[in-house]
């Protein structure tokens, strides 16, 4: 790689990487995320230029191993550019007929194309699919651009021109005053207003100073941080320089969750290669400025990350928060200013740089701005990464991009903003993906989880599953979260085990408000979201729980019964065939019995009987 000594040598060496492809006449897109490489996407990357090499193509398609597409469930996906087709669960078999008849022929493989769930259609382009469709991609349409082990790619893509921007004439504090211009608010959780935290870390007084990278994403069923880092190293990389410039720091960290091997692949090859061609080190560019990254990965604890836990285990201590009077940007690492960005926040600043704040704030509502990744999951029909424009009522994500309700029971509530957030009914499905909007009605945007649930969820035991994920990731250093977040899982797990009193919620709700006042950092702050949210709206099944010793859902296992509608049952055994505890009994062709003291309520009785005769009391 040629090292860039100049500012004006970015351009020459873009219009080499360009000119240098031009022989290619088809390229083509093959997701080599987590997800898909879990679905044996590096086999059909092997196949398929195998099949290129042997029918004499390889020279003019271009293959582009890419990073996450967001459409997850579909993977491995291949897209065939010019024509955008798109190709779903692609196996390595398949990769012989693609060659010799979509690649040399035209022809479009039936059988490869995405089906509508709504319609039954096969749709050829990837454009007209709706779950693609309905989003504003932003920031995930640049991961299809780029192979993130490719330096070149990015630069081919336009990468770097922020940076380049920035130092051929910028001023440090005009750099902070677009970025404050745009409107955005930080990505991570908290939201909050990125600008003025730039401001307050460029102030503060000090000449050494830090940026960091939070890719310590620990939500369950969150992988947005994941996606963007592994998909376009360069992007996070390029945003950290430009803070870093506007701030004085002159080093910067990624620090990245231990459990994501990919991205700490990708972000360490970056940094390599960002120094080999001199947008890292010392004089950028031939510039006066100097800065230079490490990665680091993360401690492994949901904790870490919190901003001063996160801190902390950066400086090799153990990972837990510490009081806020004095914040981060003016004592952060090793009681130095730090500018501490997520990674979503951190890929939206080139393009803020280069197309301007007012092509940012145009995005989004007053007081949410631009685009928002979620990982929506769940009982909807297309689950993955979704990117929408700040204030898209949550029924578009829902129902217009995730499909609506994958198995026929309706949709009853979806839980926003991860762990800490809160759930919301159907009713409250108008509400925008906006901080202030939905921080008013018991829930918080976050970092961007959704979980959508169906009617076979009960809503206290949704509770008391995400009470025990936080009690398992308290640091313990505060009483509030320590001790407070036992007893909230103490009380609720009485519920589901019909052993609450009535009386019981309104110690439930006291110590919830107490927990959230008292605690030392956001984890014990906001653990008390699930609780008080679904009291707020589902009250009426916590009530069920506690006075009629009733779980409505059939979830809570000391609640239910299983028994056998005896006019409905036909005595075709495969509930008996199913049980694994020997619990049902009864002779071919007659109707069956549940034997309810070795009943252990696994509930695959229930499963798997095609009758609807097995019933839940």
């Amino acid at each position: 790689m040629p090292r860039l000594q100049e500012l004006n040598a970015l351009e020459t060496e873009r219009r080499r990487i360009v000119d240098s492809r031009q022989a290619y006449t088809t390229t083509v897109l093959i997701c080599s995320g987590t997800g898909c490489q879990a679905s044996r996407s590096p086999a059909v990357i092997e196949a398929f230029k195998n099949q290129l090499q042997s029918q004499r193509l390889n020279e003019k398609v271009l293959v582009r191993t890419t990073g996450c597409h967001g459409f997850c469930e579909q993977g491995p996906i291949m897209v065939l550019e010019p024509e955008g087709v798109l190709y779903c669960r692609v196996a390595p078999e398949d990769c012989r007929e693609i060659v010799s008849r979509t690649i040399k022929k035209g022809e479009v493989l039936e059988r490869l194309l995405y089906t509508d769930p709504a319609s039954g259609q096969r749709i050829p382009k990837e454009k007209d699919i709706p779950f693609y469709r309905d989003q504003d991609r932003s920031l995930l349409s640049g991961n299809r651009a780029v192979d993130p082990r490719s330096l070149e790619d990015y630069i081919a893509a336009g990468g770097y021109t922020a940076l380049t921007r920035v130092l051929a004439g910028m001023a440090p504090q005009a750099v902070v005053e677009e970025v404050t211009a745009s409107g955005l608010r930080g990505r991570g959780g908290g939201g909050f207003p990125t600008g003025r935290k730039w401001q307050e870390c460029r102030e503060a007084p000090g000449e050494e100073k830090y940026v960091v990278c939070n890719a310590d994403e620990g939500d369950p069923g969150a992988y947005m941080d994941r996606c963007v880092l592994e998909g376009n190293p360069h992007r996070v990389l390029e945003g950290m320089i430009i803070g870093a410039f506007a701030v004085g720091a002159v080093r910067g960290y990624i620090y990245v969750r231990k459990e994501y091997p990919l991205a700490v692949q990708h972000a360490k090859l970056a940094v390599q290669q960002a120094r080999e061609y001199g947008f890292l080190g010392e004089n950028i560019l031939g510039s006066s400025f100097s800065f230079d990254v490490e990665v680091a990965r993360g401690g492994g604890a949901f904790v870490c990350g919190e901003s001063t836990a996160l801190m902390a285990s950066l400086e090799g201590r153990v990972g837990e928060p510490r009081p806020k009077d004095i914040h981060t940007v003016q004592e952060g690492l090793w009681n130095k200013p730090t500018l501490l960005n997520n990674v979503e926040t951190w890929a939206n600043i080139p393009g803020i740089i280069t197309n301007g704040a007012a092509w940012f704030s145009a995005k989004g509502t007053a007081g949410s701005k631009g685009t928002k990744i979620l990982a929506l999951t769940g009982q909807v029909k297309n689950t993955g990464l979704v990117e929408v424009p700040m204030g898209t009522p949550l029924r578009k994500v829902i129902f217009d991009i995730g499909g609506g309700a994958n198995n026929g029971k309706p949709i009853k509530a979806v839980q926003t903003g991860g762990p800490s957030g809160g759930c919301l009914p159907v009713g409250q499905f108008d509400l925008p993906v906006d901080f202030d909007a939905l921080a008013e009605a018991g829930s918080m945007v976050g970092s961007g989880g959704m979980v959508v649930m169906d009617a076979g969820t009960c809503m206290v035991d949704v509770a008391k599953y995400f009470l025990n994920f936080l009690q398992d990731e308290s640091c313990g250093k505060c009483v509030p979260c320590r001790i407070g977040v036992d007893r909230l899982l103490e009380i609720v797990t009485d519920f589901t085990e019909g052993k609450g009193r009535l009386e019981q919620l309104d110690l439930l709700e006291d110590l919830a408000e107490t927990i959230t006042e008292t605690s030392l950092c956001g984890l014990g702050k906001t653990a008390p979201n699930p609780v008080l949210s679904t009291l707020r709206y589902f009250r009426e099944e916590y009530l069920a729980h506690i006075l009629e010793k009733r779980c409505p859902a059939g979830v809570c296992k000391a609640l239910i019964q299983y028994a056998v509608d005896q006019e409905k049952c036909t005595g075709c055994g495969d509930c008996q065939r199913a049980c694994p505890h020997g619990a049902i009994k009864g002779r071919k062709e007659e109707p069956r019995l549940i034997d309810s003291a070795k009943c252990q309520k696994c509930g695959l009785c229930f499963s798997e009987c095609t009758f609807n005769a097995i019933t839940v009391a």
